[in-house]
């Protein structure tokens, strides 16, 4: 079975439905912004004095995974 170009068609709303899915993401995605920016502004939640190259690991996972999401929402880096 294959799968209809969504290219062909353009898309059509799906209706209320739809509307509500996507804002219950957002807010949800808004959370997830205002939690980590919570945590960024705490500096992770890392003294200076305690910062180690584990600390530095983790924020460049954390780093990397956002750059990911970030190249995807605006078709840059390797997600274009």
């Amino acid at each position: 079975m294959t799968r209809p170009d969504p290219t062909t068609k353009p898309r059509q709303p799906i209706g209320p439905a739809a509307l509500a899915a996507f804002v219950a993401q957002k807010a949800e995605i808004d959370e997830m912004l205002a939690r980590l920016q919570a945590l960024s502004d705490d500096h992770f939640g890392a003294h200076p004095d305690e910062i180690d190259w584990g600390h530095v690991g983790t924020l460049n996972h954390y780093r990397a995974r956002l750059r990911e999401i970030a190249d995807m929402a605006f078709g840059e880096g390797d997600a274009r």
